[in-house]
């Protein structure tokens, strides 16, 4: 072998990611956090903020120049894989029995958010926008960034606690599902906006993506719903085979659009019919291998783009990054507690609501890789925007276990159970 061959150092580097993210999801599931928490944390201290500062040469050794390309793509197919899950566990049928106040949360929990996301990019517009950088795509990327929840990481914190199938994890995953829907389209809108040349371009752009999505919702899931009649008649391997060849079709159709993969593999996990045995069998070998093996690259990926360092060279970039945090959790949770509140729910539960909405998780980091990767915001207020999704998904826990303790404690008396239905469908799988 050259001795430029990345593979060596490539076969390092994939089990060492892969093991430190499975250590700190281990010690994170330990203190009562979801794995994420720890998989994100294990990113950022591989990353420039802690190995590349105390010992520069072993990062390097580790993540050498000539492998960090490859890392990267095998990073982006497993969000890609991801992506492609959490469109196939995103139903909408647990807005039944939500709807009135699964509207009213989601549209606080977007509103207030975006409304106060804008604000805080027009004053942040002329310190951390990129050169080149129009006002337009800056302040609604900002917006956009604020307003997102976690729905595969809130699933999983609802099926921890055994909360799920209850009134509250049903309203909360009704909500999720809305806010998914829209901050996804929104985003797109921000992509087609920073990639286009012109409003003409703009304006082409979103008009290919709304044609793709009606000709994925009307041609392409008519056909696999069909095509998912007879699945059970199809080995494993080769249901496997379709689902991941059409996932990657669908996301080379949108980047060509210009409007990014991942809206292409999201989209097609939303048509995907989740009826039939093989289906579910197919899902589940392809999350067993992308959650822990390739899932890890790209929260390395993001950790080596993260640098705390670098906001100790002025003390007004962490006032910046605690007013980002404030603005994150007076949007997200003070949105949908308040909503809740105002449709008649008690108060433990809407606080419970917020707290679960205020979750970022992964899906955080997904949107923040593309506005770096787009050149929207810069390295500084993308490690800002880092530092707020991992502390935002982290206090979710603590905060539910503690607005139980307040209801068994007996301190809140208005906070008896729901009664509404439970959701249908079934719990998503690990994210």
């Amino acid at each position: 072998m050259s001795s430029a061959d990345p593979l060596p150092a490539l076969l390092v580097a994939v089990p060492a990611v892969i093991l430190a993210c499975q250590v700190g999801a281990a010690v994170c599931r330990r203190l009562g956090q979801p794995p994420v928490v720890g998989e994100i944390a294990t990113g950022i201290l591989l990353g420039p903020s802690l190995l590349g500062w105390i010992w520069p040469q072993a990062q390097a050794a580790l993540f050498p120049a000539s492998v960090l390309p490859y890392t990267s793509v095998l990073g982006q197919l497993g969000l890609l894989a991801f992506m492609f899950l959490v469109g196939l566990e995103l139903d909408l049928k647990n807005l039944r029995g939500h709807t009135r106040v699964a509207v009213a949360v989601s549209q606080a929990g977007m509103l207030l958010p975006l409304a106060l996301g804008a604000l805080l990019a027009i004053t942040m517009y002329d310190g951390f926008a990129p050169e080149g950088v129009g006002r337009t795509p800056f302040i609604l990327f900002m917006a956009v960034a604020m307003s997102i929840t976690a729905f595969p990481v809130l699933a999983r914190i609802l099926i921890d606690r055994g909360l799920y199938g209850t009134p509250l994890g049903a309203l909360a995953m009704a909500c999720a599902a809305v806010d998914d829907v829209v901050a996804w389209c929104l985003l797109a809108l921000v992509v087609a906006l920073s990639s286009a040349g012109s409003p003409m371009e703009a304006a082409t752009t979103a008009g290919l993506a709304v044609v793709f999505t009606l000709f994925m919702l009307y041609a392409v899931r008519p056909l696999l719903a069909r095509w998912a009649a007879r699945a059970d008649r199809a080995g494993d391997a080769m249901v496997l085979v379709a689902l991941f060849s059409g996932l990657s079709l669908s996301a080379l159709a949108t980047d060509r659009i210009g409007v990014h993969a991942l809206f292409g593999a999201f989209l097609f996990g939303v048509i995907t019919p989740r009826t039939g045995g093989r289906i579910e069998v197919a899902a589940a070998r392809l999350r067993a291998f992308t959650v822990p093996v390739l899932l890890p690259l790209f929260f390395v990926h993001t950790g080596l783009r993260t640098d705390i360092g670098g906001l100790t060279a002025s003390p007004e970039l962490w006032l910046w990054t605690a007013a980002i945090l404030a603005v994150a959790f007076l949007g997200k949770w003070g949105g949908a507690a308040g909503a809740a509140r105002a449709s008649g729910r008690p108060w433990r539960e809407a606080l419970s609501i917020g707290a679960l909405m205020n979750c970022r998780g992964l899906t955080e980091l997904v949107v923040l890789n593309v506005g770096l990767e787009l050149g929207v915001i810069g390295p500084q207020l993308f490690t800002m925007l880092v530092l707020m999704a991992l502390v935002t998904t982290a206090i979710t826990s603590p905060a539910l276990t503690r607005l139980r303790a307040t209801v068994a404690s007996g301190k809140e008396g208005a906070a008896a159970p729901d009664r509404a239905p439970a959701p249908s469908g079934n719990a998503l799988s690990r994210p």
